[in-house]
């Protein structure tokens, strides 16, 4: 069921990734999403070398099926990661907040998959030349760092602009969002803030609990004047943010008051004074599931919805 060219680039067997989140996407949630079909990917961050290395020799133990990693290429520690992604014969990398060209070459030659993130249709092209084997087109509904354009108007403007596999993401939750990711001609999507709300992923359940009570208008983009916005769910520490802000403050200040509140929230559980980084989509979940049953879920929706759209005709 769904078998697209994705499934056969990365070896999985539904269309699905799992975004790869900073304290969040960890060996445990990259292998669960893994088992239930999915491609798996334990988020990188900020963090050194050798810990991605023992989040990669866990997974490991936990699944058979590929996983990936999220390589964060503004981290003090990208050229150590991508060195054990190598070491490690990782099968694929996802990457953000940079080009990866540099890397590219040596990575292929071991039979890395590389598919970066991107946010505009010049980037995607700037990827399509340096020879990544996909692009992951992300709409600014998605949680965390965003571009400034929707996954509507994104995705279809990539798609006609390379030739390569285009995967979308950013609002997409559903079987509804996955035929419709289809529709536009992508051929598979990418999610996080679903995935977080799953019982396998081990970030502190007032993070998961906050992100269930979310409804539609409770996220907001954050850190615009840093160069690096941010959507987060609306609480204490973004009114401070939207304070400091409307006075002007210096972009160091913003980024002082940034740091370390996703490491707050995901972790220590501070919800309201930590960084609860989350997609619009948030309010459209409404629970706490098994990777497995939302995977599957997803595809029965979608080839559910797809045989009425036949009837339809």
């Amino acid at each position: 069921m769904l078998h697209t060219k994705l499934c056969e680039i990365l070896g999985i067997e539904y269309p699905i990734i799992q975004g790869g989140m900073a304290w969040v996407a960890t060996a445990e949630l990259a292998a669960a999403v893994s088992n239930a079909g999915g491609l798996g990917i334990i988020g990188a961050g900020n963090a050194p070398g050798e810990f991605v290395r023992e989040q990669i020799k866990k997974a490991r133990t936990l699944t058979d099926k590929p996983f990936g990693v999220n390589v964060m290429l503004m981290s003090p520690f990208a050229e150590d990661v991508m060195q054990v992604v190598y070491e490690e014969r990782v099968p694929v990398i996802t990457t953000g907040a940079g080009n990866p060209g540099k890397y590219i070459e040596k990575l292929k030659n071991v039979g890395v998959k590389v598919l970066p993130v991107v946010a505009s249709v010049a980037l995607a092209r700037r990827m399509e030349k340096e020879g990544v084997d996909a692009v992951i087109a992300e709409g600014t509904e998605s949680g965390g760092h965003v571009g400034e354009l929707t996954t509507l108007v994104l995705v279809p403007q990539v798609i006609d602009a390379v030739k390569i596999p285009v995967v979308a993401a950013g609002g997409i939750a559903d079987g509804r969002g996955l035929v419709a990711a289809l529709a536009l001609g992508a051929c598979g999507i990418q999610m996080g803030t679903r995935f977080v709300a799953s019982t396998e992923c081990t970030v502190n359940e007032n993070y998961k609990k906050a992100i269930v009570k979310a409804k539609d208008r409770d996220t907001v983009v954050t850190g615009r004047p840093t160069g690096h916005p941010v959507r987060v769910l609306k609480n204490k520490l973004t009114r401070e943010y939207e304070k400091l802000e409307s006075q002007c403050v210096s972009p160091e200040v913003l980024e002082q008051l940034g740091a370390g509140k996703l490491k707050a929230a995901a972790v220590d559980g501070d919800v309201d004074y930590g960084s609860v980084m989350s997609g619009q989509i948030a309010g459209m979940i409404e629970d706490i599931k098994p990777c497995k049953d939302i995977i599957n879920d997803i595809i029965t929706e979608a080839v559910d919805l797809l045989d009425r759209m036949k009837e339809w005709r």
